[in-house]
């Protein structure tokens, strides 16, 4: 396991002048998210003004889902694609290296990215089969414009959305956080604080509870040990973005508390206790993804390759 201790993406980080000390890293990676997610901002007036307002906020009709699609992409985008460039602004003037040694070098680029959104899939796909295995899920009627064929589009549509989301996430927390903290300190203690950011940040999501913010922790540090055993971000980054998708525009389940907007092509609901399923929270909240995220994190540790690298 040296590329725990030793994974490039620690070498990657210290190729500036300085590293961040933990005591502004940790706020300001609060800062960052904040600071990105004020350029929904405009889209949201926008849609106001073309659905109108009302109490409870946006009076959004039911829109086609390719249109649906277009206008969940817009909001993941613009409340996200700030990230990249407030990284790119710190690493420039403060600690003095180039953005792409966040993690992002060209070299096996295309393999790591289909690789991690092969992964994802089946991880996903894996809680799925543990619920289906409990007799927990079971398909949902809904507008036929909405899913199937008839939302392709839309689901299409919505991935580079998803993309966009995934990859800031990943970038600012296993990308800058943890290589930062790490490479300065110890690489548990990068692991372990990144982890507890990442769940954190998700702590005002909606229908949050106990077993969905273990899960939020426990999938920080899959994250982490993924993308440090790579020694890169194109796979962790492909694997966010599409765990995501699947979660809510192929199968129809809630990400993270929230509704994905765009249509589904598999249209299903949880039927079974909450503490398996997740509930409102989606499966991220339920037993069914702790499983899957244990497993995933010992083979994660414990792969032997013959490199003894996923690289």
């Amino acid at each position: 396991m040296d590329w725990f201790n030793n994974s490039k993406l620690f070498d990657l980080a210290k190729q500036g002048q300085r590293l961040t000390h933990i005591v502004l890293v940790i706020p300001l990676s609060f800062l960052f998210v904040f600071i990105s997610q004020m350029g929904i901002i405009p889209i949201v007036i926008v849609l106001g003004i073309l659905y109108g307002f009302s109490e409870t906020g946006i009076d959004m009709p039911e829109l086609p889902a390719l249109v649906s699609g277009f206008w969940m992409a817009m909001q993941l985008i613009s409340a996200f694609i700030l990230v990249y460039a407030i990284l790119w602004v710190w690493l420039f003037f403060f600690e003095k290296r180039p953005f792409w040694t966040l993690g992002f070098e060209l070299k096996n680029a295309v393999k790591q990215y289909a690789r991690g959104f092969l992964f994802g899939m089946m991880m996903f796909v894996g809680s799925v089969a543990i619920l289906g295995a409990f007799g927990s899920v079971a398909f949902e009627s809904g507008n036929p414009s909405q899913q199937g064929v008839a939302a392709v589009g839309g689901v299409a549509l919505v991935l580079f959305g998803w993309i966009i989301q995934g990859g800031a996430e990943e970038v600012l927390i296993r990308g800058w956080v943890l290589p930062v903290i790490g490479a300065r300190y110890k690489a548990w203690i990068g692991l372990l604080v990144s982890s507890l950011i990442f769940a954190i940040l998700h702590g005002l999501n909606p229908n949050l509870s106990a077993i969905a913010l273990i899960n939020l922790a426990l999938f920080g540090v899959f994250a982490g040990l993924y993308a440090m055993r790579e020694g890169s971000m194109w796979g962790i980054s492909a694997l966010h973005s599409v765990w995501n998708w699947v979660q809510g525009n192929f199968f129809g389940f809630e990400v993270s508390g929230t509704n994905a907007e765009g249509g589904t092509l598999i249209n299903l609901m949880e039927t079974g206790a909450d503490w398996l399923t997740g509930g409102a929270f989606g499966p991220e909240g339920g037993i069914a993804v702790t499983v899957v995220l244990v497993i995933s994190i010992a083979i994660t540790l414990f792969w032997k390759s013959k490199s003894e690298n996923i690289s």
